[in-house]
């Protein structure tokens, strides 16, 4: 079996996470594998006692044992009550320590891998595997494994009872459930194809909930009347899933009756051959009671030992999903023997000959692209959408690293400096910002959370971004938690965008890169903050990437885009006088703006 390495794994990691509660819940399985074969014993003894108390009745000698043997069944019976209950507690526990420690797991290597993976579905497919399947499998699987134990120590008990009576009982017994055997194998691999080749299915379901349920969607969906939409989707694709699902329980359940009555079958005929010993004088009642009860839960824990198998099975195959996730590798990683990371960047930032592909794309995003960024300057680079100015940030962070090509920053190439160190260097104002729902202090401080900022820093990146005006109307201020997913204050476009702005401007690195500073600020709102950009950013290196021209006009220098390479260079005046790309972009964007003055003006008067 391929997947039989999984299991020390796995069994490693429970131990790993809950070395205590493993042990307690070993102990207990052993006693409690002992304690049915005490039971059948003791109702031995009973039964063959009140035979001897019905032959001599009103006998209180005869009386006495029975009531001792009596009293010790109903002991042995209130201490299994006991264990189970103690079982249960310990088992919960543990569950929950070992489902926590993998999430743990599960969490460290999400962040440690690259954005390229978040760029497959393949990813996502083996993210909600390992997330949503594989979290409690150990667990499952060592009481899966316990219970084979505990069944397997009960079972040779029993077949050591059985074998009082005929060498030939406990091959019967195992006979008899070769039926079920086959039926849980042969169900449990037919499961497992299933919710593989399911689970891209079960994604989309989940899709077409969170569209009909979260805030983010929500104004759309009504707007556009996509409610049904996506309701029907959903609908259609969990009625495949669920007649899937119920044809194969329905088959299983079929298949597990016809091996039942080939059990019961086998039942009956072994205890009409020990009723018609009985007859012949060659048991006793105690003997009849002791050999059905020990056939009877033998042929029971056989079963049992059988669904546990297949359980055992399945869940190897799940833990195959979280092993397979967590031997994911990044490919963005620290250098064998890195470089010191600067404490600034004093000389320049270098691109040369840089060639980049997104992973599983034919399309070429930058192609021997070539920027020089002198540092302590403001840079500008300006294009269309899809010209590579969002990869060119994400290359400069080392997201990515590019397939052809050098990045350096004061000499240094990229791949030799520390990831930790490199992007200690940098902050940034990303184009689709995090909406954090947690306190307005959080939000801004998670810029640089290493630092544990004070107070005072925070408010004073806030009023560095033009985020204080709105903060002030909180209703608690800086300690107001945003977003509505617990409660909080909600924000505008722009006053969240504020809120990043602040992020970005709260780390004091050496490179400030800005993806669209001002795409949701009013012109009121872009001109206070156009009017104190260069203070705010004084002393650091800028890169800012915009559409927008009344942004990029306070930058030292131009840069234009276009399909992945820089194509025009200068100040605003030179590339006006230039009448390139970037003059006639300016002109159409002055004329829209003009016309849309104009309009304002009419509607007004």
């Amino acid at each position: 079996m391929a997947q039989l390495p999984y299991l020390p794994r796995a069994l490693s990691l429970v131990w790993a996470a809950a070395p205590g509660w493993t042990s307690a819940w070993a102990a207990l399985l052993l006693i409690q594998g002992l304690l049915p074969v005490a039971s059948v014993y003791l109702t031995r003894a009973v039964v063959d006692s009140l035979v001897a108390v019905i032959r001599s009745p009103g006998s209180l000698q005869a009386l006495l044992p029975t009531l001792l043997l009596v009293g010790a069944a109903a002991l042995v019976l209130l201490l299994g009550s006991v264990l189970r209950s103690l079982s249960q507690w310990v088992r919960t526990a543990q569950s929950e320590t070992v489902s926590d420690s993998i999430k743990g797991l599960i969490h460290t290597q999400a962040v440690a891998l690259d954005l390229a993976y978040y760029e497959t579905p393949e990813y996502y497919d083996q993210l909600y595997r390992a997330s949503v399947d594989a979290v409690d499998r150990p667990v499952a699987l060592l009481g899966n494994i316990g219970g084979l134990i505990q069944g397997a120590i009960t079972l040779a008990a029993m077949a050591g009872v059985l074998m009082t009576y005929s060498v030939w009982l406990p091959f019967i017994l195992l006979v008899s459930t070769l039926p079920a055997l086959w039926v849980v194998i042969r169900y449990t691999l037919r499961f497992q194809r299933w919710r593989m080749e399911n689970t891209h299915n079960e994604r989309r379901t989940h899709y077409f909930d969170w569209m009909l349920t979260l805030h983010q969607a929500a104004a759309e969906v009504r707007l556009f009347a996509l409610g049904n939409h996506f309701r029907a989707s959903f609908q259609t694709l969990r009625r495949k899933l669920r007649t899937e699902r119920i044809r194969l329980m329905r088959d299983q359940m079929l298949a597990e009756t016809a091996a039942g009555t080939f059990g019961l079958l086998i039942t009956g005929l072994t205890m009409a051959w020990m009723i018609w010993r009985a007859v012949q004088g060659q048991a006793s009642l105690g003997d009849l009671a002791l050999f059905y009860q020990a056939f009877n839960q033998g042929q029971g824990l056989m079963n049992n030992m059988l669904s546990n198998v297949s359980e055992i099975y399945k869940n190897i195959l799940f833990l195959q999903n979280l092993f397979d996730f967590l031997a994911l590798t990044p490919q963005v990683t620290d250098p064998v023997q890195p470089l010191p990371a600067p404490g600034s960047i004093e000389k320049e930032i270098r691109v040369e000959g840089v060639r980049f592909c997104y992973p599983g794309s034919e399309r070429v995003a930058l192609h021997d692209f070539a920027l020089t960024i002198p540092a302590g300057q403001i840079v500008a680079i300006v294009g269309e959408n899809g010209a590579g100015k969002s990869t060119l940030i994400k290359l400069l962070c080392r997201f990515y690293d590019p397939d052809a090509g050098v990045i350096t920053f004061d000499g240094a190439n990229l791949r030799d400096l520390p990831l930790i160190g490199l992007r200690r260097l940098i902050t940034v104002l990303f184009q689709e910002p995090v909406h954090y729902h947690e306190t307005v202090a959080n939000n801004i401080a998670f810029g640089d959370l290493a630092s544990a900022p004070e107070l005072v820093r925070i408010e004073t990146a806030a009023h560095a971004s033009g985020a204080d005006a709105a903060i002030r109307r909180l209703p608690k201020g800086y300690e107001t938690t945003l977003g509505k997913w617990f409660g909080g204050s909600e924000l505008s476009v722009g006053e969240w965008q504020r809120v990043a702005l602040a992020r970005a401007f709260l780390r004091q690195a050496s490179l400030i890169i800005l993806d669209e500073p001002t795409s949701a600020m009013d012109s009121w709102a872009e001109a206070d903050w156009l009017a104190r950009f260069r203070q705010l950013v004084a002393g650091r290196t800028a890169l800012i990437v915009t559409h927008r021209f009344t942004t990029a006009m306070q930058a030292d220098v131009i840069h234009v885009m276009d399909e992945g390479a820089i194509v025009e260079s200068g100040t605003h005046a030179e590339l006006m006088a230039l009448g390139g790309r970037y003059a006639q972009s300016w002109r159409r964007q002055m004329r829209a703006s003009e016309q849309g003055k104009v309009t304002a003006s009419s509607r007004a008067g």
